[in-house]
């Protein structure tokens, strides 16, 4: 398929999406009839993902003409420059959704409050640049916003401690969905797995307002993935990646997973967001051992290509198959979180932490494969 075909195509979809949005956006119809059935989440989801089809060729020129590039050097594998507004077109689809939800809650309402704040000091940082001093301020500002709304993780223990926790993984969490963000199709479809999961269990849980936006993520992110798949046309900018990571981060400290089993209430956001979670701490293990980073500075600062996909790309995956395989990885870890919400018995909670183990020891061992094999190869 020839360039201007796939374009010409990408165009009639977004017509064609505005076309459907004019038959369910309107009161009552679709929109009433999803809240009898009980399929609110599949509207919103909807919603969401064409809005997202709709603005993608808009924001395209719109980074075109504005110069919001991203550029390919050593350090990146993309080799032409690539428009990195995506993230505009989620954000708005996914606030849309939110609003024609109209299943809204305080905590939910919040974490779209505080995403924002990630997503214009995103979009600045993409235009402009900013230094991993003011990125890390506007990290915890929003944070901090989640945290005085009384959301958050370890509440047995005293204020301190528990917001403390809390700020540490809404940190942790934005950050490692950044650091994976280096492949077509991967941040975006983990934003995808990830938030169909938390949708799934806050359903089932009777947590509306939260299930909804997760659906609301899901469909934006699918409708980003459209443009984003390899080859991609659009990037997600470090708006997109902090905005998606800092609201699946935010999920997961607005749920509640589990009353009475701790194992279960820490172990599902856990799961669900496993592969970043894992990446950033492995590779971050990795750079301390090999004196490439000393400081919180050079931690945000440093882009290397070691992360996951990268190791996979090494051992002679392409970037669909290595998006894939991830891909492939996060919902087996979700299938895993969610039959853990279903087990009763500690035992089994605990059996399924331990098969989540021992996928993590087989990627261990992918990625220590991946750098031999990087090593190995002469120097061109």
């Amino acid at each position: 398929m020839t360039t201007f075909t796939r374009r010409l195509l990408n165009y009639w979809l977004a017509v064609v999406c505005l076309g459907v949005l004019v038959a369910i956006l309107p009161p009552g119809g679709v929109s009433a009839w999803s809240w009898e059935t009980g399929l609110r989440w599949l509207y919103v989801s909807l919603v969401a993902f064409f809005v997202a089809n709709a603005l993608m060729p808009a924001v395209i020129v719109l980074a075109r003409r504005t110069g919001i590039l991203d550029q390919p050097d050593a350090r990146k594998i993309h080799l032409v420059p690539t428009p990195r507004l995506g993230g505009l077109a989620v954000f708005l689809a996914v606030s849309f959704a939110a609003w024609r939800s109209q299943a809204s809650s305080p905590e939910t309402s919040t974490i779209l409050w505080a995403s924002s704040i990630i997503f214009v000091m995103g979009v600045i940082d993409d235009m402009r640049g900013l230094s991993a001093t003011v990125r890390l301020c506007g990290q915890v500002a929003a944070s901090l916003v989640i945290i005085s709304s009384g959301m958050t993780f370890a509440a047995r223990f005293s204020p301190i401690v528990s917001g403390l926790v809390t700020l540490i993984w809404l940190v942790g969490v934005t950050n490692a969905f950044n650091f994976l963000d280096g492949i077509d199709g991967l941040a975006g479809g983990l934003g995808v797995v990830c938030s169909i999961f938390f949708m799934a269990i806050a359903w089932d849980l009777h947590q509306m307002p939260l299930a909804c936006l997760c659906a609301g993520l899901a469909g934006a992110c699918a409708g980003f993935l459209n443009y984003n798949w390899y080859p991609a046309k659009v990037f997600l900018g470090d708006s997109g990646s902090t905005f998606i990571g800092f609201m699946l981060a935010s999920m997961a400290v607005c749920g509640g997973w589990a009353t009475h089993n701790p194992i279960v209430g820490i172990g599902t956001p856990i799961l669900i967001l496993g592969v970043p979670i894992f990446d950033m701490i492995y590779i971050t293990l990795s750079r301390v051992r090999r004196g490439d980073v000393r400081t919180f500075k050079q931690w945000i600062d440093y882009v290397g290509k070691d992360h996951f996909h990268h190791r996979l790309l090494h051992m002679g995956l392409g970037m669909r198959e290595a998006a894939l395989f991830i891909l492939t990885v996060s919902m087996i870890l979700g299938l895993a979180a969610w039959t853990m919400h279903y087990t009763r018995s500690t035992l089994g909670s605990v059996l399924l932490a331990a098969q989540a183990v021992l996928i993590f020891t087989v990627i261990v061992v992918l990625m220590l494969l991946g750098r031999e094999i990087r090593e190995d190869r002469p120097v061109s």
